[in-house]
């Protein structure tokens, strides 16, 4: 299953200032701009010349990346036969982020966002590009993936942390939602075709397909940012703090807002969970008997859900209050998930599967918008690095987790602890007070 409980890239993952026919809104002007006159109509987003640039840049590139993302562990087995050295790559692109993502944050509140975005993404074209020049010449080694996972996952840090600081600057705070969820649905498309169209350029053309293609959709990416005339932040007065002292200040921002707070702990329980039930899904259709075209299509059932749900998500976020919301997904997910064990075939699998996967669009647009309207823009590299390294600090844990399970006490025991901590989760949301006490987002808006 995918990282369920974050947004996708753009935050999506993945974050107002000025853009196509809105006003600039800083955080100093919120409240005056909002009680002196009324707003003008804001543009959909679809006509809105710079939020378009950065989308589809970011559309192009993650086709790309999800492509040679899917087979690079192909390649991997293929020239060694070894899944633990397909891991370790894998390990190495994740290992920068608990590493390097809280100084990254406060760097991205010092440093001008965009060019760090066009630095990250023409290093990442050229570091993906050296795998196919290598393949040609048949001098590809295991050594140089290791370094380009490490690279690769070093520049996402860098990349991801000032996109998703950059994108209130780039749309207003009021259309926040609705840009998660447009983010939501193009995010889970492509991670629909993606590995489809990698697995046959890989398998069917050549290997060395996917990898170029990324390259360039790197290029796109970069086109697209250098297009932008919005700035990615409000001008920075010149700072007399060291590091550290920015990256504490970002920490206790977010430590004292117990809202935001138990949102980055409550979306690393629902990440320590989802980031082991893949495997666990994978081994339950194998013991019913399902191969690996079937187990594919149990998880390709999952990104239609993801897609449906991410077209709703928009609406649902504004028939619903922050309570409803992030409590009705917890407790949908709590009841879902413990049902894979007692279906009749993998296709009943796949449907549970696309209902968990509706939810988390839902989840993501109603809590991610929230969190990037409350963050002042000065703090948002800061705050959201934090927010973000214990949301997604939980994952090799859950992996780690339901790897040793699976081995040592089977199947249904595993999806039984895994069913436990979302129905503690599920609890968490519901009784805490923070969450089923929080104003909507139009007041925190207007509170600036």
């Amino acid at each position: 299953m995918a990282e369920v409980k974050e947004e996708p890239r753009i935050e999506q993952e993945i974050t107002p200032g000025p853009s196509q026919g809105t006003v600039e809104i800083t955080d100093a002007t919120v409240g005056e701009a909002t009680s002196a006159e009324p707003k003008p109509k804001l543009r959909p987003l679809w006509f809105q010349r710079d939020y378009m640039l950065l989308w589809s840049g970011q559309v192009v590139s993650s086709l790309g990346s999800g492509m040679s993302g899917f087979v690079l562990p192909l390649l991997i087995l293929a020239i060694t036969g070894s899944p633990l050295v397909a891991g370790i790559a894998g390990a190495l692109f994740s290992l920068p982020y608990p590493i390097f993502s809280l100084p990254v944050g406060a760097l991205m509140d010092r440093w001008d966002r965009k060019k760090v975005m066009i630095i990250c993404d023409t290093i990442r074209a050229i570091n993906i590009a050296t795998i196919p020049i290598a393949l040609y010449f048949n001098m590809l080694t295991i050594p140089q993936i290791y370094l380009n996972s490490f690279i690769e996952g070093s520049c996402f840090v860098f990349f991801n942390i000032a996109e998703v600081a950059a994108l209130p600057r780039v749309v207003d705070k009021s259309q926040l939602p609705a840009a998660a969820a447009q983010n939501e649905a193009a995010f889970g498309l492509v991670g629909l075709i993606s590995p489809s169209i990698g697995g046959v350029l890989f398998k069917s053309v050549s290997m060395l397909f996917p990898f170029i293609f990324d390259a360039i959709s790197y290029s796109a990416s970069i086109i697209s940012l250098s297009l932008i005339k919005t700035r990615f932040q409000t001008e920075r007065a010149k700072r007399d703090t060291n590091l550290m002292t920015e990256i504490k200040e970002g920490l206790a921002w977010l430590w004292s807002r117990p809202l935001i707070r138990t949102m980055a702990f409550l979306t690393g329980g629902f990440n320590f969970v989802f980031s082991g039930s893949g495997l666990i899904i994978i081994l339950l259709a194998q013991h019913k008997g399902a191969d690996a075209g079937a187990i594919g299509l149990i998880f390709s059932i999952g990104a239609i859900g993801g897609i449906v749900g991410a077209i709703f998500a928009g609406p649902i976020a504004k028939r619903l209050t922050f309570a409803q919301a992030i409590i009705g997904t917890a407790w949908i997910d709590m009841l879902l998930f413990p049902l894979i064990l007692f279906v009749p075939n993998v296709f009943l699998i796949g449907a549970i599967n696309a209902l968990i996967y509706a939810m988390n669009p839902i989840y993501n647009v109603v809590q991610f918008s929230y969190r990037l309207a409350l963050i002042p823009d000065r703090l948002q590299g800061r705050v959201n690095s934090a927010f973000r390294l214990i949301a997604w600090g939980s994952q090799p844990l859950g992996a780690a987790l339901a790897g040793v399970l699976l081995e040592v006490v089977g199947i249904e025991y595993s999806v039984g602890v895994f069913a436990a901590v979302l129905v503690v989760l599920g609890i968490v949301a519901a009784t805490n007070s923070h969450i089923r006490h929080a104003k909507p987002i139009e007041q925190v808006q207007a509170e600036g």
